[in-house]
């Protein structure tokens, strides 16, 4: 299996909570390493742009100013079969339907703040990659 790069946010249901090292340890527990990370505060425009698969859909407008609400932890994350692993880290969207162990289960408060944000393939995670760091940011 070759070694992969994935995107992941810590939203900012998580940070609020100061979780973001608990996330981070569960990441890294699932045999990916944090090779880019920040802190940021999404401004309103970058969530459009983010989410602008989206838009067309009812949730879009409440997805954006939930994204603005609080900081959030933008990371690239980097192991073997990378874009599985954080997803079988993270768990099921809805927390109710979440496998034990995974991190929605442990810490989403519901199905709209589910802590972590993680990408699906990994050309959309090339693409998430690269709207949120530079090339120079990833250090391997």
């Amino acid at each position: 299996m070759a070694t992969t790069r994935t995107f992941s946010i810590i939203k900012p249901d998580a940070t609020r909570r100061n979780l973001t090292g608990a996330v981070t340890k569960m990441l890294e527990e699932a045999g990916l390493r944090v090779v880019a990370s920040k802190r940021i505060m999404m401004t309103e425009e970058q969530a459009k742009g983010f989410y602008e698969v989206h838009k067309d859909r009812p949730f879009y407008g409440e997805l954006v100013t939930f994204m603005t609400s609080g900081p959030v932890v933008v990371q690239v994350l980097e192991g073997e079969d990378a874009v599985k692993r954080n997803r079988d880290a993270m768990g099921a969207t809805n927390p109710a339907d979440a496998a034990e162990g995974t991190i929605r289960k442990a810490y989403a408060e519901n199905i709209e703040a589910n802590s972590v944000h993680g990408s699906d393939s990994e050309e959309n995670a090339a693409t998430e990659i690269a709207f949120f760091f530079n090339k120079d940011e990833i250090v391997g």
